[in-house]
């Protein structure tokens, strides 16, 4: 991929997330979309009028059409997630990088697959979970790698939004097609960021869900052991009424809280201070997808990070299912 041509990119799935990824490509000289598949014809007349420019690219229903009949070196996948592994995999085994929207997956055979195909292929494989590029997220990350607060020991995480009601109707309330509620969701990005900042590895998880007359999950209290001792409280609230998240994590040196008011602040020696200017955000998950694919830079979110959402979310759920502790599979 040293040569100057651009990376040519299919797009699976057409939906309103789809139309962010495509600006962020459009503004890259390295990388050009040249064919779009969505099964609702409807979805694809949207995403034309949102994105002209896309208006004369070849269009599909089915995504195995496009990659018979369009030259591809990588495709871009948001899809209803119960569909991301067959179309991943298909891609995987076509000799095409891969970049997926949350969640990876909906159970950890199929994340482990994947990671395999990708290692055997040797593509990347990427994850849109764009708190990675964060300011906030990448300060507390590398703060708490250097030992800045202290061995961590207790986090909680928090999110609340209009789940139960914006979604109804839709396919996301749809087990067959979600394959789970807002912790599979919106609520992924929670888990994933915990995870990628403090590095810890859960190892036990007790959790209480609520599915409030639907087929998926709405609220989510998940108690978390690691392995080393530190705990975790995550909540997921799915029928409130408007948007609401924090996230504190405590060491024995220190804190770090990210607030829904926008800022983020450190505790040490019983001062706390606002220190949401000492951080600096870094680009796209698709600005990095097309750079891990010329060379030029490591997977910002590799499939490990949604590996490691999948096996706390199954463990959730069946810790749910039976109401006992489940242990967290590797």
């Amino acid at each position: 991929m040293a040569s100057k041509r651009k990376i040519r990119i299919g797009f699976i799935g057409c939906g309103g997330i789809a139309r962010g990824h495509y600006d962020r490509l459009s503004k890259m000289p390295e990388a050009k979309v040249v064919a779009l598949n969505d099964t609702n014809p409807q979805s694809l007349a949207r995403f034309i009028e949102r994105c002209p420019s896309a208006a004369k690219l070849p269009v599909f229903s089915d995504y195995r059409q496009m990659l018979e009949q369009v030259p591809l070196d990588a495709v871009e996948i948001a899809t209803p997630h119960t569909l991301h592994y067959e179309q991943a995999m298909a891609c995987l085994e076509r000799g095409l990088h891969v970049l997926l929207e949350k969640p990876m997956v909906c159970t950890v055979r199929h994340a482990k697959a994947l990671i395999a195909a990708a290692k055997k292929q040797q593509k990347v494989l990427e994850i849109s979970y764009q708190r990675h590029f964060g300011g906030f997220y990448r300060h507390v990350r590398a703060a708490i790698a250097r030992g800045e607060i202290g061995k961590v020991h207790f986090i909680t995480a928090q999110q609340s939004q209009e789940w139960l009601t914006n979604t109804r109707g839709s396919w996301r309330q749809q087990q067959c097609l979600s394959g789970g509620g807002q912790l599979n969701d919106s609520g992924s990005h929670l888990l994933d960021i915990v995870l990628w900042m403090t590095n810890l590895k859960p190892a036990e998880v007790f959790a209480f869900i609520d599915y409030c007359g639907t087929e998926v999950d709405i609220l989510s209290a998940l108690s978390v052991r690691f392995q080393g001792g530190a705990l975790a409280n995550f909540s997921v609230v799915g029928h409130a009424v408007g948007w609401w998240e924090d996230v504190s994590i405590w060491g024995d040196k220190g804190g770090f809280f990210i607030r829904n008011d926008g800022h983020l602040y450190l505790q040490q020696q019983g001062k706390t201070t606002d220190i949401s200017d000492r951080t600096q955000g870094a680009g796209s998950a698709d600005a990095n997808f097309i750079d891990a694919i010329l060379g030029r830079a490591e997977v910002a979110v590799p499939g490990v990070c949604g590996l490691r959402v999948i096996q706390l979310t199954e463990a959730a759920w069946e810790s749910a299912r039976t109401g006992q502790p489940a242990a967290v599979k590797r």
